[in-house]
């Protein structure tokens, strides 16, 4: 909720940039804010995947995708995430959030997503996304039909395959107890 305005005001600013394709690289300039940092005056841990959602939706409004997705009713939604941080983000530094799809398996979109600041990686993260409708998860082959194929030569790196295996929860049609 917090990034409610910045993300309604980062679709509108999308469409004013140039057009890509699904499978490139977008770059986001961006500077740090005050509501984006914490009492240590740095970017808030939990705030770099709400930065990284502004650079997966530039990505998609800027390819076409977004209005394609939210047309047929179609929501992104983020199912398994992890990041790395290497340097501190400060209030008004500027930086960019570089944003690419790394690949496809038969369940996720897979997202890599960097904090770069004078030419150095700050943090970087892989994110693998679906999207869902009002019926559930909406399939690839669907999803592809809409948007387009990935490129042939578009392959999921095996060390996402094994991060997926070993960190996703069951699906919501099984049971997830809570026991420690």
């Amino acid at each position: 909720m917090h990034l409610l305005l910045r993300t309604l005001l980062q679709l509108v600013t999308s469409r004013r940039r140039p057009p890509l394709s699904l499978w490139d690289v977008s770059s986001l300039p961006l500077r740090v804010l005050p509501t984006d940092i914490d009492i240590a005056r740095h970017v808030n841990n939990g705030m770099y995947f709400s930065l990284m959602d502004l650079g997966r939706f530039d990505l998609m409004v800027r390819a076409g995708a977004w209005d394609r997705m939210r047309a047929r009713g179609w929501s992104p939604v983020v199912s398994l995430e992890t990041i790395s941080f290497r340097k501190s983000l400060t209030l008004w530094q500027r930086y960019t959030v570089e944003s690419r799809i790394m690949g496809v398996d038969e369940r996720a979109i897979y997202f890599e997503q960097r904090m770069v600041a004078r030419g150095e990686v700050y943090a970087r993260a892989y994110i693998a996304t679906r999207l869902v409708s009002a019926a559930g998860p909406v399939g690839n082959e669907e999803i592809f039909a809409e948007v387009g194929w990935p490129p042939a030569e578009l392959e999921l790196p095996e060390f996402l395959h094994r991060w997926r295996e070993e960190n996703a929860l069951p699906s919501t049609r099984r049971p997830a107890p809570h026991a420690w």
